[in-house]
């Protein structure tokens, strides 16, 4: 007999809450929450379509870690503790097996992050992903991308163009899943901790999902600032840079989306002084400065560089 809507509901995605903030999650017509006395509320929400962001043949499992990890890292970058996620799920058919790893990709990062799904939405259609991710955070501890300052040291966690490169990888034929830039393409790890530190100290912070340069940009343009970024610089993997050549890496680096780092500026005495706590959450690398002005400038070795590139854009 095929699975109904509510026996799907009932057996991959309801489970017994665990957090005390959770006054009614999965199988009422709403979750009824409470956010922490002092706490302000952040919500993000992404959506996930086959074919556009992630491969026809992608491990379901992948698909399900990725649709949290996305909205995990934009709760990380704005310093905010994760609480509660919304799953609205349009699949052509309900394949026990692709549901049963697609709800395991999804609640390992749950636990791990200690979010809870309480609520959501299962239709028959294309296959499409959109999780709503809550969380809480001090309203004056938040971080927003709009308050770097000339002077300010620019840092990013990570190594960027990993991600882009096990995309391309993937789309060249030359990669199987079990490929390291693969497996940090389909599995990325949102720097919720890096996030927690930053609080009250990062002038400025947001999470490179569209390519570091493009997402550069955003940042200065929300502060009103410019940016002098040193390519020599760049935090280049290992991986990265035995696999293809300078111009490529830097290109992925600069370019490439789905890194899910965290980039963000700090006072220059705050970050000579922070600079050992923050390694202890993971490698964060200084990449450039903040400068008078607008928008940014690339340097390679002290001179002026042209680099194409500006993110990436849906309809662009």
């Amino acid at each position: 007999m095929p699975l109904g809507e509510f026996d799907l509901i009932a057996r991959y995605f309801t489970r017994t809450s665990r957090r005390t903030d959770v006054l009614l999650g999965v199988g009422d017509d709403a979750a009824l929450l409470t956010v922490p006395p002092g706490q302000v509320l952040v919500a993000t929400t992404d959506t996930l379509v086959e074919g556009r962001h992630f491969l026809p043949d992608t491990a379901p499992e992948a698909i399900g870690h990725q649709a949290l990890a996305v909205n995990l890292s934009d709760l990380a970058a704005m310093g905010a503790d994760p609480a509660w996620a919304l799953l609205a799920l349009s699949i052509p058919e309900a394949q026990e097996p692709w549901l049963e790893a697609f709800a395991r990709g999804f609640h390992a990062l749950a636990d791990r992050s200690r979010i809870e799904l309480v609520g959501g939405d299962t239709v028959r259609g294309p296959l499409v992903i959109t999780v709503t991710a809550l969380g809480h955070v001090e309203p004056a501890l938040a971080l927003r991308r709009s308050g770097a300052r000339p002077g300010d040291w620019l840092y990013v966690s990570g190594s960027t163009g990993e991600a882009a490169a096990g995309l391309e990888l993937l789309r060249r034929g030359t990669a199987s899943a079990d490929d390291p830039l693969v497996h940090r393409y389909r599995f990325a790890e949102p720097r919720l901790e890096l996030g927690r530190l930053l609080r009250g100290r990062a002038t400025a912070a947001m999470d490179v999902s569209d390519g570091l340069l493009g997402d550069l940009g955003k940042l200065c343009a929300a502060s009103g600032v410019g940016a002098r970024l040193w390519l020599e610089e760049l935090p280049l993997s290992q991986e990265l840079l035995e696999r293809f050549d300078p111009p490529d890496c830097e290109r992925l680096a600069l370019n490439g989306g789905d890194d899910y780092e965290l980039l963000f500026t700090l006072p220059a005495a705050t970050a000579a002084r922070l600079a050992p706590e923050l390694e202890l959450a993971c490698e964060v690398r200084r990449i450039g400065e903040i400068v008078t002005g607008r928008g940014v400038t690339c340097l390679r070795e002290g001179v002026v560089a042209s680099v194409a590139g500006a993110g990436y854009d849906h309809f662009g």
